[in-house]
């Protein structure tokens, strides 16, 4: 298989991803991707990935891959988990404090909050993103709490309706929901939020 076969080929089974590395281990020379990047067939998207120009690009596959250590979170998981309809007008993630990324400074597009590493993962889970891809995200109960914790920044009534809708959900288990209540120290507020909306 020529090079540039295989890197259609590693494309593919990567969900139109490719990373340099990966190229690499495969036997298949830079030259190769900086000269289909050339020709338009793909596209840098960041130093060391590309994507296949042909595919559609899916903008949370992407940002998983160029910020390593974000978790969709806030609004942007809320979307995720369906428990709201508005699509988020900036991707929201939450990283490690200390972490830095490329996209900090990239506002229009990405909202970000920090947390201390020792409970950076606490909730992490793989969702499928609209297109399809497996991608990082915090569990609806953890989403809820950070949501509250954050309130002031976020538009209260998207907060607001997204625990009236988790608490009529045959599946919600408001059990891990206030032990994570516990942990992000919003027990008392979250509290107060299901005796008002139940």
């Amino acid at each position: 298989m020529k090079d540039k076969e295989l890197v259609f080929e590693l494309m593919k089974n990567n969900n139109g991803v490719l990373e340099s590395r990966q190229a690499t281990e495969a036997g298949i020379d830079n030259k190769t991707l900086q000269r289909l990047n050339k020709s338009g067939e793909i596209e840098r998207i960041e130093h060391g990935i590309y994507i296949d120009a042909n595919y559609i690009k899916d903008e949370y596959l992407v940002t998983q891959y160029r910020c390593k250590k974000g978790i969709f979170s806030h609004e942007t998981a809320l979307f995720l988990h369906d428990l709201t309809d508005r699509t988020p007008f900036q991707l929201t993630l939450t990283i490690p404090t200390g972490y830095n990324t490329r996209l900090l400074k990239e506002k229009d597009k990405y909202k970000f909050f920090y947390i201390h590493k020792d409970l950076h993962e606490i909730g992490e889970m793989t969702l499928l993103s609209p297109h399809g891809n497996k991608i990082v995200v915090y569990n609806k109960e953890r989403t809820l709490c950070d949501c509250i914790k954050k309130k002031d920044q976020l538009d209260t009534d998207l907060v607001i309706a997204a625990v009236k809708q988790y608490m009529k959900e045959p599946g919600a288990d408001f059990a891990k929901l206030l032990e994570y209540a516990e942990i992000f120290n919003v027990r008392k507020l979250m509290r107060q939020y299901m005796e008002v909306l139940s």
